[in-house]
């Protein structure tokens, strides 16, 4: 029998390029929050390694990538914890990368993953220049897996942008979207909100959007503002500008009863 709420943080990092300091961080913070009977941890993008250099993502994959995969497992056994991996590089044949979010469940299992589809190739101006697929290769499959509470449709980051990801998401029964990101400064102050409460809004779906803030050691700016959204684009959790976690319980009932009362959340036809 699915359970009806569950509680769900979503832990805010200002990530590094060094990868010891992202574990130091995360261990402090899920110490924080240890014993509080916390269902689902989702963490952000990049958040074992914070880096654009090929050099220091390969490093990252050959010496700390397993290390890493341990530490979240064993914090979940721990916990009897579900943990949504918000991205890692996982190195291809080909040299090149995927941003992989990974979902961890409370026996510490890989039980799902998924590949970020759209990439961050992007010219905002003012010698603010991304181009994501230099180092990483996009994924092909959108994907759903199940939880104990309903169905959660994975994402990250610039997926945000691309609506009909996240209805192909719902169509294919998600209750729940993670959208763990690193969205810039520059993007984040003008689009971040709207973008996932429209998700919301459009599917009927609660929303998960752990995310990096502040200025990061390799120079650049996060938006921050982690938030956790309702069916109906209600805000029910915002951090700040700041590393911290945000929590809030979830009614699962809601998905269901937001559908029925707007029709468009029901026509998931693409």
């Amino acid at each position: 029998m699915t359970k009806k709420k569950f509680k769900v943080a979503c832990f805010q990092t200002t990530s590094s390029q060094y990868f010891e300091k992202n574990i130091d961080m995360l261990f402090k913070m899920f110490n924080k929050i240890k014993n509080k009977s916390v269902d689902l941890v989702c963490l952000p993008e990049c958040v074992a390694i914070f880096t654009e250099s090929k050099k220091k993502l390969e490093n990252y994959f050959n010496f700390n990538h397993k290390s890493f995969l341990d530490f979240i497992s064993k914090y979940s056994i721990a916990n009897k914890t579900f943990v949504m991996i918000g991205s890692i590089p996982f190195k291809k044949k080909n040299g090149k990368f995927l941003n992989r979010s990974i979902l961890i469940d409370d026996r510490g299992q890989i039980v799902n993953f998924y590949d970020k589809i759209n990439l961050f190739d992007v010219n905002l101006g003012s010698n603010e220049k991304y181009l994501e697929s230099k180092n990483f290769d996009p994924g092909k499959r959108a994907r759903v897996c199940r939880l104990p509470w309903g169905n959660l449709g994975m994402s990250i980051c610039y997926d945000i942008r691309f609506g009909n990801h996240y209805k192909r998401l719902a169509k294919k029964g998600a209750d729940f979207f993670s959208i763990p990101a690193a969205f810039t400064h520059t993007t984040g102050i003008a689009h971040w909100h709207v973008l996932v409460r429209a998700r919301a809004i459009e599917n009927g779906c609660f929303v998960f959007a752990p995310a990096q803030s502040g200025v990061h050691d390799n120079g650049r700016k996060t938006f921050g503002h982690s938030l956790i959204v309702d069916p109906w684009g209600k805000v029910l959790s915002e951090a700040g500008n700041y590393p911290t976690i945000i929590t809030s319980v979830i009614d699962t009932k809601l998905v269901e009863f937001y559908r029925c009362r707007v029709p468009s959340m029901t026509d998931l036809k693409l």
